[in-house]
């Protein structure tokens, strides 16, 4: 991995105009599966238009698109750490998964076998979604040779057992599926910004009873982010982890583009804090999920969704980078 190669860097704003060009995320090369390039790349950027878990709004098939769109206006300083993602890491958009919006089983095998592929050439993966199921076909092709710990921001669980009378496979029920089946280890699993009303509370007491650590909204704001964020850390350890951020985590005064909105969540200046407490953590993967862009309001989700992927993009450039040490 070089510290720079000028081939992977994203187009200037000095050098074509932001609203000019194709969108790629963050204004990447494209680079997908069978392009000779493909080698080279240590972090790939990869869309999941897919919303065939959704029980209730839809429209996170479109997120994507939106977040290409809004990435185009993402530069190559984080000003806050200092770190410069595309100098540490070469970072490529690889297109999007070939799902099949009419069937479930399908699309989750198609999930995985894209990451297998990138998992043979030590691509780290960033995803972009997509509703909050996509999470599991990725894991069983990330956790493959064994389970990893994760660092979860949403206001749901998504530890729910079934939906609609034993349906395995919602974006309720992620999670759940992903310990049934030895992907994650739920004594390094924390979820942060839990909050709204529930159906039975079926899904805590699940979480719980096997070791998850649940930090729900009220815990966050009365803590802090820091104190909170160093939990997170100490408990993740300097093992494989997985990061999974679900946009209704952000309080929907600031994010109203998602399916499941809950009010008095963290806000985008929270939600920026808490990522950059994790330039330590061996991140070896990661999702953004959930942005509905009909819901959007003048496209302030899509945007503050670009940020928060360029915040992830930043700390999972720094676990790379130390992997190649």
């Amino acid at each position: 991995m070089q510290a720079i190669d000028p081939d992977f860097l994203p187009i200037s704003g000095f050098v074509l105009p932001r609203f000019a060009g194709i969108p790629t995320f963050m204004r990447l090369p494209h680079v997908p599966l069978e392009d000779a390039r493909i080698d080279q790349v240590d972090i790939g950027l990869v869309g999941v238009p897919w919303d065939g878990g959704t029980t209730n709004r839809a429209g996170a098939r479109h997120g994507p698109r939106a977040v290409r769109d809004a990435t185009t206006m993402v530069r190559q300083l984080n000003q806050a750490t200092g770190v410069m993602p595309f100098h540490l890491a070469r970072c490529a958009d690889l297109g999007d998964v070939a799902i099949n919006p009419a069937s479930i089983d399908d699309t989750l095998k198609r999930i995985t076998s894209f990451y297998r592929e990138l998992t043979k050439r030590n691509i780290t993966p960033m995803t972009i979604g997509g509703d909050h199921l996509t999470s599991l076909p990725v894991l069983r092709a990330v956790a493959e040779k064994g389970p990893v710990g994760m660092i979860h921001f949403d206001s749901h669980t998504d530890f729910y057992d079934s939906y609609f009378g034993g349906f395995k496979y919602t974006h309720g029920t992620p999670f759940r599926r992903s310990v049934e089946e030895g992907l994650l280890d739920p004594k390094r699993v924390v979820q942060i910004g839990l909050r709204g009303s529930a159906y039975d509370g079926e899904d805590v007491e699940f979480a719980r009873s096997n070791g998850v650590r649940l930090v729900f909204i009220e815990e966050l704001q009365e803590r802090g982010v820091r104190p909170v964020m160093e939990e997170a850390c100490s408990i993740v350890g300097r093992q494989p982890t997985y990061l999974s951020f679900d946009i209704d985590g952000v309080d929907p005064a600031q994010a109203p583009g998602t399916g499941t909105p809950e009010i008095g969540g963290f806000s985008t200046f929270q939600a920026q804090q808490m990522l950059r407490h994790l330039g330590e953590v061996d991140l070896v993967a990661a999702d953004f999920v959930e942005l509905s862009p009909p819901f959007d309001v003048g496209g302030i989700t899509a945007w503050a969704g670009a940020n928060i992927v360029f915040e992830i993009l930043c700390v999972l450039a720094q676990s790379a980078r130390r992997r190649v040490k």
